[in-house]
């Protein structure tokens, strides 16, 4: 590896990162912040949707940590890669040279090539990289397939029982000495933690990713594109532009929704009027125009300033930030609401009012009397709106002011696959691949959305676990 190249969505997710961990050790200390937390990992969907997510973390961070080729080298796409490339090589540079269908051996088009007796005939072609360690794809394919599925299959189960191992190892010591019990108790869900669904979840993705990791070096797994690059690639490097969208639109978004909304709510008067006036006119405006806007002023300046952007990726990045940017900019107006009328509330109840009676300040007040009491509306919305902000970027895309052409993304790869499918034969796999891969991301993100709101909703843990069934 050359020299570490760090872009601005990276400093940002790092900082991201770093946020939550030290949210998580502030938590550990105060009771109040823990307890819906316990709650929210002691429901199986919570802590399988997590373990996906974590995935979904995992190869974004892996894609975040960039460094710029040694010369003589492959400089790659941008003239940076990532770690996530430098492990994904084979996918990377095993390129054909136009579409291949999932795990075939022959180019999807047919060519023009001569013949032994020198007549021009239309063929489809052998493949450059895609089974070409067979002498005969026709008759060995399905059989190597299934030997490499097998063999796959069997790594990931193999990780998942030392996984499994473990957990029983780590039950048998919190709950008492020998294996036996240890291993009724996970079974049987006594252990006080969901470790079926953990280990159910874990042991799908282990095996999901064995059989990709004994496949993806001698076949192309989700089929190539147009140019003959692997899908598959670009949809696990997609992964990180769906997360940046998702995570840096909302931290962008919550100073604007907390700030103004709590401000707006305690100090009443001129300030409400100003933040009202504000919001309601911020959400007149339809936010596609906004962003177009955005997105042309910045082509503009990234046009007439081209000499600062010497890298491909650094012009990315840019649009990158900026569509998160923006899209924070038109977003908080619904959550700003929320906390100005959760604050009205909050203002008139008695330990306020005593506070004021006391001669506590403005500040002081907010700070420590109205902030903490409004954080479970934060959470909520924030995750919950996370899921929308990763299908935003694909509509943008698709109506092309979303991210840089040139930066992997679902959207980027669904706006392609629109011309692919009026294809004779349709071109379907690069849809697929996008499809999946942001409704794993989407459903994950949902299904945890629902636990956390669950537990930190206040009326919901007063009324009890079935509260939602009942008002329903």
């Amino acid at each position: 590896m050359g020299s570490l190249v760090i872009l601005t969505t990276d400093a940002c997710l790092c900082a991201l990162v770093a946020a939550l961990v030290g949210y998580w050790l502030h938590a550990r200390r105060h009771e109040h912040l823990c307890a819906p937390w316990r709650e929210v990992w002691r429901r199986p969907v919570a802590v399988g949707a997590a373990v996906v997510l974590c995935a979904f973390v995992v190869v974004a961070l892996l894609d975040s940590v960039h460094f710029e080729p040694r010369a003589g080298t492959d400089r790659g796409d941008g003239n940076v890669l990532s770690v996530l490339d430098h492990a994904l090589g084979p996918l990377r540079t095993h390129g054909e040279t136009t579409y291949s269908a999932p795990l075939a051996a022959h180019a999807y088009s047919r060519e023009s090539v001569l013949d032994v007796k020198g007549e021009l005939t239309r063929v489809y072609p052998r493949l450059t990289h895609g089974a070409a360690h067979l002498a005969d794809p026709g008759r060995e394919r399905s059989a190597d397939i299934g030997r490499r599925v097998a063999a796959g299959a069997a790594g990931g189960l193999l990780a998942a029982l030392a996984l499994t191992a473990a957990a029983v190892l780590w039950v048998a010591r919190r709950h008492g000495p020998g294996l036996s019990p240890a291993v009724s108790a996970l079974l049987h869900g006594r252990a006080g933690f969901p470790w079926r669904s953990l280990l159910g979840v874990t042991t799908a993705l282990l095996v999901v990713v064995g059989i990709g990791a004994a496949l993806a070096p001698y076949y192309h797994v989700l089929g190539t594109d147009k140019v003959g690059n692997d899908v598959l690639y670009q949809a696990l490097k997609s992964v990180r532009t769906g997360m940046l969208i998702g995570s840096l639109t909302t931290l962008i978004s919550l100073p604007f929704a907390l700030g103004l909304g709590v401000a707006a709510g305690y100090f009443q008067g001129p300030v409400d009027d100003a933040v009202q006036y504000l919001y309601t006119t911020l959400s007149s405006i339809p936010g596609v125009l906004l962003i177009a806007a955005a997105a042309l002023m910045l082509d503009v300046y990234m046009t007439r300033h081209a000499a600062e952007f010497d890298l491909l990726a650094a012009r990315a990045d840019l649009r990158l930030l900026a569509l998160c940017a923006i899209l924070g900019i038109t977003s908080w107006t619904s959550l700003c609401r929320l906390l100005r009328a959760e604050t009205l509330k909050l203002r008139e109840i008695e330990f306020v009012v005593a506070a004021q009676a006391l001669g506590v300040r403005a500040p002081g007040i907010v700070r420590r009397h109205l902030l903490p009491n409004v954080m479970h509306l934060v959470m909520i919305t924030t995750v919950l709106d996370f899921s929308g902000l990763v299908l935003a970027e694909a509509a943008l895309t698709y109506i092309d002011i979303g991210v840089d052409p040139s930066m992997d993304s679902w959207g980027n790869m669904i706006n392609s696959a629109r011309l692919e499918l009026a294809r004779e034969p349709a071109v379907w796999w690069s849809l697929v691949a996008a499809m999946s891969f942001m409704f794993a991301l989407v459903l994950a993100a949902n299904l945890f959305a629902d636990a956390v709101r669950d537990a930190f909703d206040p009326r919901l843990r007063e009324l009890g676990p079935d509260a939602e069934a009942r008002q329903t």
